[in-house]
């Protein structure tokens, strides 16, 4: 059974996906053992409560220090023994001695097909604005492990959405989550669990 942690800073749509995703075995030999929120007024936490998995809350603001904060993010981690950490909107950058110590076990879902619109400052809407801006006819997302990069680990998965005529950024970014966002990523945990992301 995979042990699975998500990071999460917001609503939880794709915690949701992915509840849902466990719920209706289209994940299976996966399980949710903890969820993660740098925002204690994240409802991705309540989510996580109203599914009977530990909701737990580390920010930034309550440390001295980032280097304080990372110590603390890994040996929470670490209490959960996870052997996969989804992060599904997660706006804190992940500290680097997390990804030496969980090298290809940490995945990310952006909203856009990576190489386009990824990278510093690309995030929520902001990939959906550019995207608008750029005329592009096609958008989508990815899920690519996490490396030292911004968004720039090898990619896992990804699915196209079509850009429509008087698409605002909202509009878009509903239909990018709906239609890529919470299909691909359980089935990249579903992939990872099953032992097919080989």
């Amino acid at each position: 059974m995979l042990r699975v942690g998500v990071l999460v800073s917001g609503g939880g749509t794709n915690l949701q996906a992915i509840l849902d995703g466990m719920d209706n075995k289209t994940i299976t030999n996966a399980r949710v053992e903890v969820v993660i929120s740098n925002n204690p007024g994240a409802y991705a936490l309540e989510r996580a409560r109203n599914h009977g998995i530990a909701a737990e809350c580390l920010s930034p603001k309550e440390f001295d220090d980032r280097e304080a904060f990372n110590k603390a993010l890994v040996e929470k981690i670490d209490s959960y023994c996870l052997d996969l950490i989804v992060l599904a909107g997660y706006l804190v950058k992940i500290p680097e001695i997390m990804i030496e110590k969980y090298r290809n076990k940490i995945i990310n879902i952006h909203p856009s097909l990576i190489p386009s619109f990824c990278g510093v400052g690309y995030y929520g809407l902001k990939v959906h604005e550019a995207a608008l801006e750029r005329g592009v006819k096609l958008t989508g997302a990815t899920v690519h492990f996490v490396d030292e990069g911004m968004d720039s680990g090898p990619i896992l998965l990804q699915k196209a959405v079509e850009v429509k005529a008087g698409d605002t950024p909202q509009l878009l970014q509903k239909r990018v989550m709906e239609q890529a966002e919470w299909k691909i990523l359980p089935q990249a945990i579903n992939m990872i669990a099953n032992g097919l992301s080989e």
